[in-house]
């Protein structure tokens, strides 16, 4: 089973006529591997399905994925525009992977997934540990569709720390989902689940009602902490964001203030006009703005002038090595004095050791959070 990598991305920008022109360009070049016995099947829009001819052995299989994305990586030319594509492969070899279309088909299909979810433009062959993988994450998922009713999730604060004076200057909300049986997994494990299958929405909804809430009852017991609450991209280009934060903000009772959010750069830059104009929206509102995960995502230097943000949080993997990299050092450095020249405060996050919080200290970032001072901890 084979499928093109990001079709709907062609789709949007060259339309679905030239998509039918790209399966059947695809399909001219996959032909010659059937052979005189072979078949290339279209399966949907965006999917082939191959019989190819009898292999001696899985190394043979592999020789042929190999081939067949390099040939795919070879320009394609649709009525005057150069295209590139790639594409993941699953492969399931009769009669070690199934014994009848069905279940080959079945087989193929998995590991094709599991192509895709390392990335994309490779070849994987079915195996018992794929098909085990692919029937946890069934069961993650469909666990995941009822826990937000059975009130399975919890939400962590981890706190944020002013470099110069030690206090705690604020927190960021960190969603965590406690498991009847698994016990507390990972958002690493559940929030690409939650984003695939649309489950992000309403979770999104009520991490920010709940820390609303819960920074609002620290303020009532005399504690000022603003709270950050990450929005996914999903969420943010939802359609009327700002007002659904104002009836969370008003039923709470909190003071815009009191909280900050933040996005990634993959989030805002889908549709750069329409972000700008909700993140003015959001501004206009007294909600502090931040830009996550700086560093590591397309780090342009004119989405920090144009968008308008109130800070940037360095992505950990930045700080990690801070003191044995003089090379990370620098562009460390940099990014500090770049978000300054641009009026933007700086949070470092993963900060873990005494000489990594120093560095920043010693370097003007404003702030920082990691295990060096904190966990997430519950509200108490």
């Amino acid at each position: 089973v084979l499928s093109l990598d990001h079709l709907d991305r062609f789709t949007h920008s060259l339309g679905p006529d030239y998509s039918d022109l790209l399966l059947q360009a695809v399909s001219d070049r996959l032909i010659p591997y059937g052979g005189e016995v072979g078949t290339v099947a279209r399966l949907n829009s965006e999917q082939l399905a191959l019989i190819l001819p009898p292999v001696l052995d899985r190394q043979e299989a592999a020789r042929i994925g190999r081939s067949i994305l390099e040939t795919l990586s070879q320009p394609l030319d649709l009525e005057g525009f150069e295209v590139f594509i790639t594409s993941s492969i699953g492969m399931a070899l009769y009669p070690d992977d199934g014994s009848d279309i069905d279940s080959l088909l079945k087989a193929a299909n998995t590991a094709m997934k599991a192509a895709q979810q390392l990335g994309g433009n490779r070849y994987q062959l079915y195996t018992a540990a794929i098909s085990e993988k692919s029937y946890d994450r069934l069961m993650l998922e469909m666990s995941l569709h009822h826990a937000l009713e059975r009130q399975e999730f919890v939400v962590y604060y981890q706190p944020q720390v002013d470099l110069q004076t030690g206090c705690i200057v604020g927190t960021e909300a960190l969603v965590r989902w406690q498991h009847p049986d698994r016990g507390l997994i990972s958002p690493l494990d559940f929030i690409p689940l939650a984003e695939e299958t649309g489950l992000i929405v309403p979770l999104d909804e009520w991490v920010l009602q709940t820390a609303c809430q819960q920074a609002r009852i620290w303020r009532d017991a005399g504690y000022g902490l603003p709270v950050a609450v990450n929005l996914s991209g999903i969420q943010f280009n939802q359609p009327g964001l700002s007002r659904r934060v104002l009836r969370i903000l008003e039923a709470t009772g909190l003071e815009p203030s009191y909280l900050k959010l933040e996005l990634t750069e993959s989030a805002v830059v889908r549709n750069p006009e329409t972000a700008i104009a909700t993140l003015l929206e959001l501004r206009s509102l007294d909600i502090e703005l931040s830009l996550d995960d700086f560093g590591t995502g397309y780090s342009s230097f004119s989405y920090l002038q144009q968008f308008p943000f109130d800070s940037l949080k360095i992505d950990r993997s930045f700080v990690r090595n801070v003191t044995q990299d003089s090379k990370n050092a620098a562009i460390l450095v940099a990014i500090i004095k770049l978000a300054h020249s641009l009026n933007l405060k700086v949070i470092a996050e993963g900060v873990e050791t005494e000489a990594q919080q120093e560095f920043l200290r010693q370097h003007q970032c404003d702030m920082m959070q990691g295990y060096y001072f904190s966990r997430p901890v519950t509200p108490d």
